[in-house]
């Protein structure tokens, strides 16, 4: 036992003596984490201070007297000056002892009104009064063990016995949070109108709402009883009605029908329980030390210190299974309250099922269609949880992706949160995108197989069983990065300004609800992109499938991942992005260690390769960080098959390509921020000895096709050149089908037939080549930039500017890539330069946009790429500035 210093022998000094015993029979089970670390600077030096905690008790009373010790405050044992107090402390809830074996409970009126008389009269007078909370067993730094869990904190009031076991198991991790002081004397002037009586209960109210408010974001929010829930989503008036609509078209009564909400909610509800959470986060631990070697967050304090007094909803990126679990554990174990997560109806397997409810997994289904009833009462289920403060977490993307992009977002519960708030804004909500990233996937050959065209597997507890062999790898580091936090407010406040006054009825929907919904999930998907984490199986995939047979001799690798790693340095994406540490020769070293890359030695110098079916993995990969280089990807592909662009040819070509790069990708800028960000990038390449600039820098020039530079631009271009592929596959099958012959639906499985067929007759292409969901993803951003539209008949129809696209192909795209997809899409390898354009289609009113100038000023591009004949066109559109000829020769 350490020696007690003089100050602490005074402190002591002010307790009885069997106080003194018990807190030193005590002090071995019990440490104390105080928050915040140091309170005295919370309180005033003028006033007296008085403590209240939330429930009486022995070991409460000597927890507090050891804290306040420990941070150097008033002893809550000693008299409470100018009162009759003997004890600086008093309990909101408070035993008096046993009379007949029943408890007798004296209100906190009494203490409360004592403190009020003594100030009566004297008006210089005040009294400090701090909450303290005391929490036996959750202490977010800290792990438990198996059994303790079992005695946690929660919402339920134990026996003495219970929190003698608690103090036992849990007394180590004991946290005492101090609230910020409240001024007595303050808060009577502030209410001279209320009488001392009902002064007091008003008091002890507020004192009551700020404990639970403070439980709730220690430990979570009092959901462990469903019925609670349940009951109030069935007594809700829109659930009602829709069980009488329900009763009269099945033709059976109200009983049955009312049964049937009834069922739905007990599928769809979660069963939250702090046990069982906090067991759940015990096994996890030992589960994530056999899979990955760390997981780390990035910006979460940034997160935490914007959520009070928020309804937080996370919507993280959804690439694994694992996603919901590491979320859920991480935020447990940083002391955050575990959110409600929306889970897919076919995860509610037996045994797995009950598990992940009770951890606050609620469930639903795949499509609402075709029952009128389940939507109302799931919608009043979000509703509950969003009015009762609770925290929720859901996928926006449907599923996880199979590709390593982000999908496009399906906004249902986007827009069920949305009105949730309209009908009751009462707080605030607050979106936090999350980005997660890995460097291997569990169910990385279950993804490519579903893109080769497997069916995919459907869950089971067998298929579950079966997949536990995962534990016999390793699949390295896992980063959870916390993105920018999007308010509902703002966007509210921006697309209606009255909206506040239309939330009486929550069956109207507003008109503008669709475009502020549309707008919330592509900002999520953004501002996910905008926290994105670059490992080094990241930079190993940029580099490695961008060549031809995924070899890289190992000095070029070398110089490959430096320029990459200095691209993202010196140009950032964002203030979010975080980038590996590691140096070149470490990331190939650690690439080898996880088996992602083969070293092949040979006496004029190493070769670094990905054989085989980690080479169609590594694509996941590249693809998660793909849209971080996407300007410099463009700047790049303009010199594959050209030495010499003007920096105006490459500004405008790219704001053409723009929208449609930006809406697979989903890039942050507008037109003009894209602008900017292609001239910075084209002034790094200028800097890195990549391109030079002449003729007033107007003018950019790369080296021969056999020099270094020239090869690292190659590999950069190679990393984007799939996309520009995949927009020709689409352009040239709509027109060689020409105008009102296929829908949007045919065009994409044409688009998807062809990007196969292509991928088995040219070098091994990634899977996501021919994913029908990026077709579908640019025809639509077509039809939104009225390039083409749908016509009477349900056809696609487009205006003859879509031809000219064709051509133009050729700036970017090598001629052999462009005859073998004509080729395969029907088109005439021969006649592509003689091609006549089509008649002038009229297109409908509605489809004559300012965006059509854009392309019928990119017919206007030179479209050469004969070295003799492409560098007079750049000396004469240097001298006349811009004022260019067509011209129709075509080189490799």
């Amino acid at each position: 036992m350490p020696t007690m210093t003089t100050a602490e022998t005074t402190y002591r000094s002010r307790a009885p003596w069997w106080f003194n015993i018990a807190g030193h029979l005590l002090e071995p089970w019990v440490r104390i984490r105080r928050d915040p670390a140091e309170p005295a600077g919370l309180l005033k030096s003028d006033a007296p201070v008085c403590y209240v905690i939330e429930r009486d008790g022995f070991s409460d009373a000597l927890i507090l007297d050891r804290a306040c010790r420990e941070a150097g405050l008033p002893s809550p044992m000693q008299p409470l000056s100018n009162t009759r107090r003997k004890r600086s402390v008093f309990a909101l809830a408070r035993r008096d002892g046993e009379v007949f074996g029943r408890n007798r409970k004296r209100s906190p009126n009494e203490p409360i009104g004592q403190l009020i008389r003594s100030l009566e009269g004297f008006p210089e007078r005040d009294i400090q009064i701090v909450p303290v909370s005391i929490y036996v067993g959750r202490a977010p730094s800290r792990e438990t063990g198996w059994f303790r869990v079992l005695f946690s904190e929660n919402w339920v009031v134990v026996g003495r016995f219970r929190r003698m076991l608690a103090l036992l198991l849990n007394g180590r991790d004991t946290v005492v949070h101090f609230s910020a002081p409240v001024s007595l004397r303050q808060v009577m002037n502030e209410s001279s109108e209320l009488q001392p009586e009902r002064f007091a209960r008003k008091m002890a109210r507020v004192l009551r709402t700020h404990f639970r408010r403070i439980r709730a974001a220690v430990i979570g929010p009092d959901l462990s009883h469903r019925r609670t829930v349940v009951d109030a989503v069935l007594n809700a008036e829109p659930v009602r009605a829709a069980i009488t609509s329900n009763a009269v078209k099945e033709n059976i009564s109200y009983a049955k029908a009312w049964e049937r909400a009834h069922n739905m909610m007990m599928e769809i509800a979660a069963d939250y329980s702090h046990p069982v959470v906090r067991s759940a986060s015990f096994l996890l631990r030992n589960f994530w030390n056999k899979l990955y070697d760390g997981i780390t967050m990035h910006h979460f304090d940034k997160a935490r210190a914007a959520a009070p007094g928020y309804e937080v909803v996370y919507v993280p990126s959804h690439r694994s299974h694992a996603d919901y679990l590491l979320m859920s554990y991480q935020l447990h174990a940083s002391g955050v309250v575990v959110p409600h997560i929306a889970a897919g109806v076919n995860l509610n397997l037996p045994l797995i099922g009950p598990i992940l409810r009770r951890g606050g997994a609620f469930f639903l289904r795949r499509s609402f269609k075709g029952n009128a009833l389940y939507p109302v009462v799931f919608n009043e289920y979000l509703a509950q949880l969003i009015d009762r403060g609770v925290p929720i977490e859901y996928f926006i993307e449907g599923g996880r992706s199979r590709t390593g992009r982000l999908l496009a977002p399906r906004a249902g519960l986007l827009a069920m949160t949305v009105r949730a708030f309209l009908r009751a804004p009462r707080r605030p909500v607050l979106f936090q995108p999350v980005y997660i990233g890995y460097e291997k996937l569990m169910e990385g050959k279950s993804y490519a197989g579903e893109l080769s065209g497997k069916p995919k597997e459907k869950e089971s507890l067998i298929g579950l069983i079966r997949g536990l062999s995962v534990l016999r790898q390793r699949y390295g580091h896992v980063a959870l990065n916390f993105g920018e936090p999007i308010e509902l407010t703002p966007m509210l406040d921006a697309a209606n300004g009255d909206w506040r006054d239309n939330t009486s009825d929550p069956s109207v929907k507003p008109e503008w609800l669709n475009g502020v919904v549309d707008k919330l999930a592509e900002q999520i998907q953004i501002n996910i992109n905008r926290a994105a984490d670059v490992n080094p199986i990241n930079l190993l995939a940029l580099a490695l499938l961008a060549t031809p047979k995924h070899a890289m001799a190992e000095n070029d690798l070398l110089a490959q991942l430096e320029l990459m790693k200095a691209l993202l340095e010196e140009l950032p994406y964002s203030d979010r992005v975080t980038l590996t540490p590691m140096a070149p020769d470490a990331i190939i070293a650690y690439g080898e260690q996880m088996g992602w890359i083969t070293r092949i030695r040979h006496p004029l110098g190493d070769v670094l390769t990905v054989e085989g079916e980690p080479a169609v993995l590594l694509s996941y990969f590249r693809n998660n960080v793909q849209h971080l280089i996407a300007p410099a990807a463009w700047v790049a592909c303009c010199f594959l098959n050209n030495r010499r662009m003007t920096r105006a040819s490459i500004l405008r070509l790219g704001r053409i390509i723009y929208p449609f790069i930006q809406g697979e990708l989903f890039l942050p800028w507008d037109s003009e921020g894209f602008g900017h960000q292609l001239q910075a990038t084209i002034d790094f390449f200028v800097r890195r000895g990549l391109l030079e600039a002449s003729g007033e820098s107007r003018v950019l020039e790369r080296g021969p096709g056999q020099d270094d530079a020239a090869y690292q631009l190659k590999v950069i271009a190679r990393n984007l050149i799939q996309a520009f592929e995949r927009y020709y596959i689409a352009i040239a099958a709509l027109v060689k089908n020409g105008p009102h012959t296929v829908t949007a639906a045919e065009l994409e499985n044409i688009c998807t037939l062809t990007a196969q067929r292509l991928s088995l007759l040219s070098e091994p292409s990634a899977p996501e080549f021919f994913d029908k969901a990026l077709f579908r993803g640019f025809i639509q951003k077509l039809r939104e930039r009225r390039v083409v539209w749908i016509d009477e008949n349900g056809k696609l129809d487009y205006d003859s500017a879509l031809e000219g696209m064709v051509r133009d192909a050729r700036v970017i795209l090598a001629r052999e890539m462009r005859h073998s997809i004509l080729k395969i899409t029907g088109g005439d390898p021969e006649k592509e330069s003689a091609r006549p354009a089509a008649a002038p289609v009229e297109p409908p009113a509605a489809a004559k946009q300012p965006e059509q100038e854009e392309l019928s000023e990119q017919q206007e591009l030179p479209l050469n790429t004969s070295e003799e004949l492409h560098e007079r066109h750049v000396i004469a559109e240097h001298r006349e500035h811009e004022h260019h000829a067509p011209a129709e020769q075509d080189k490799d």
